[in-house]
């Protein structure tokens, strides 16, 4: 269990930070700050570069702490969080990724939100340091918390759009 475990924290954690990465450089094929903050205008988020760094550092930090298993619930609510917000951008396409849809958001959130509830495993920071296994209540908390930042991170930033005007 403890391997099947690590390999999802690994691929899971790696994939969030490094989709973060791409929102801030040129890495992974990352179109720099400036296409990460083209990309957040472009689906109606204001906030330009600050938004773009604070999505690309939160996909960086919790896929980080998700794919070492250290601080886990923290590490699944920031997950949670931008994926959330991801999803909420994709939800117009409908659920199928070859729609642009949010099946990826959605199954990022699903697996982040498994990882908070079976603990990171034997092979992690938290068990190295002691602080593993959490109570199952820390996964609910981070499903919740994870899913309320992200709504209210759509609901802050994300501008209403401006009603159409009748041509006189």
């Amino acid at each position: 269990m403890d391997t099947g475990i690590l390999i999802l924290r690994l691929l899971v954690g790696l994939l969030v930070a490094g989709h973060g990465v791409q929102k801030v450089s040129t890495h992974l094929g990352g179109r720099g700050l400036d296409g990460g903050t083209e990309e957040f205008r472009a689906d109606g988020f204001r906030g330009g570069a600050l938004t773009a760094l604070a999505a690309g550092g939160g996909q960086i930090g919790s896929g980080l702490l998700l794919a070492a298993g250290l601080l886990t619930p923290l590490a699944a609510t920031g997950a949670i969080g931008v994926m959330t917000v991801a999803l909420t951008v994709k939800w117009r396409h409908g659920l199928w990724v070859q729609n642009d849809g949010y099946e990826y958001p959605l199954v990022l959130i699903g697996t982040a939100a498994a990882l908070a509830a079976t603990g990171p495993g034997a092979w992690s920071a938290d068990a190295a340091l002691g602080i593993a296994p959490y109570p199952l209540g820390w996964a609910a908390l981070a499903l919740v918390a994870g899913i309320g930042s992200g709504l209210l991170t759509r609901l802050v930033l994300h501008r209403t759009p401006a009603p159409a005007t009748a041509d006189r």
